[in-house]
């Protein structure tokens, strides 16, 4: 007699999968679907390698996303089309991805909350700091709200929800600790040369 336990389990790799491919999985978001990720990350893996894919699985943070597989000595460029797409940023976004990395990695060698939470002023304020010249500034500051949407869409900030009673107009964002996942370690520490680069940039505009 035939048994409804494969069934399920097909169910669960297939809604694993179609997750991954729609974009990032945070296990504060679904922690049903972060426990059959779990549970079937090995099969999940052998799956997506067949389409060039890795599983990128943080299980300390709470996230899990998918990557093309990079190419090594032993394995040729790849022939197949690329499911993930590469994403060309602005040098605003850049520049503010840069800051908030910056920012997140002060915050954990604080030893405090493992949330850091930023107003949108803060986050003006990380370019103000930055930015040599006004007129510049004026236009990158006029402009930041765009710049925080398209970083909210790429995954490494949350608007947050005004807490229940409050008065204040002042909206405030959670930086996402995936962010770590994309700037890395090796990229933090050559954080300022990265920034004379971007002070460069700017001189020249």
């Amino acid at each position: 007699m035939v048994t409804q336990e494969p069934i399920a389990d097909n169910n669960d790799f297939s809604l694993v999968v179609i997750a991954l491919l729609k974009g990032i999985v945070y296990q504060e978001n679904d922690d049903k679907l972060w426990h059959r990720l779990m549970n079937l990350q090995a099969r999940v893996r052998d799956y997506i390698r067949v389409l060039g894919l890795e599983l990128v699985l943080d299980e300390a943070e709470g996230y899990a996303f998918l990557r093309s597989r990079p190419t090594t000595e032993d394995e040729p460029e790849s022939k197949l089309p690329r499911l993930i797409t590469r994403r060309a940023l602005s040098f605003p976004v850049s520049l503010l991805l840069a800051l908030l990395r910056k920012k997140l990695a002060e915050f954990d060698a604080s030893g405090g909350d493992t949330r850091l939470v930023l107003s949108r002023d803060d986050i003006a304020e990380l370019i103000r700091v930055f930015l040599p010249d006004s007129s510049n500034e004026a236009k990158l500051i006029d402009k930041v709200d765009a710049h925080i949407n398209k970083i909210i869409d790429l995954g490494f900030l949350r608007r947050l929800k005004p807490a229940t009673g409050s008065t204040s107009k002042q909206t405030n964002f959670e930086v996402r600790r995936i962010i770590k996942a994309f700037v890395d370690a090796q990229w933090l520490a050559e954080f300022d040369a990265r920034l004379e680069t971007y002070r460069l940039h700017l001189q020249e505009k």
